[in-house]
């Protein structure tokens, strides 16, 4: 859930298009982001754009409800199991050590912004990740740093 409300907040939703035509979320995402109200900024930016697909996420696999995660975490996670395609954007610390616990890809939201920069999407990383910070994502210098230098910067 986090990648979108960081996403949107920055007015960066279009950073999840990176090798993809389509980005699929699933309900029970969509359920917690509308939890804040239909007039929240995510939910406005998530229904403005006609390239996000809500479906209903598959039944909750036993190894990934053991991790006690949130609703929206298990249901990326379960979608992208049940899809070795996929990837799972999520940034919560444990859904990522889940994920990877079980061979599922996943990429964060800092992630994407190091990938749109290798591609040649943006020309420069830290000015986007210097205002997703100031949207309210937190993340420290030294990880900032080392991202950068992954792509030059």
């Amino acid at each position: 859930m986090s990648p979108l409300v960081f996403l949107a907040r920055a007015d960066l939703l279009e950073i999840l298009r990176e090798g993809t035509s389509e980005v699929v979320v699933p309900v029970a995402v969509l359920r917690e982001l509308e939890a804040h109200g239909h007039d929240d900024p995510t939910v406005r930016a998530i229904r403005s754009v006609n390239w996000i697909r809500a479906i209903a996420e598959p039944e909750l696999a036993p190894e990934i409800a053991a991790w006690d995660l949130g609703p929206g975490e298990s249901a990326v996670l379960s979608m992208v199991r049940s899809d070795p395609s996929a990837w799972a954007v999520i940034d919560d610390g444990e859904a990522r050590r889940c994920a990877r616990s079980l061979g599922i890809r996943v990429i964060g939201t800092l992630g994407l912004v190091l990938l749109a920069k290798r591609i040649g999407r943006i020309t420069l990383a830290r000015p986007v990740v210097e205002h997703l910070r100031a949207s309210g994502m937190y993340l420290s210098d030294v990880v900032i740093d080392q991202a950068l230098e992954r792509v030059g910067e």
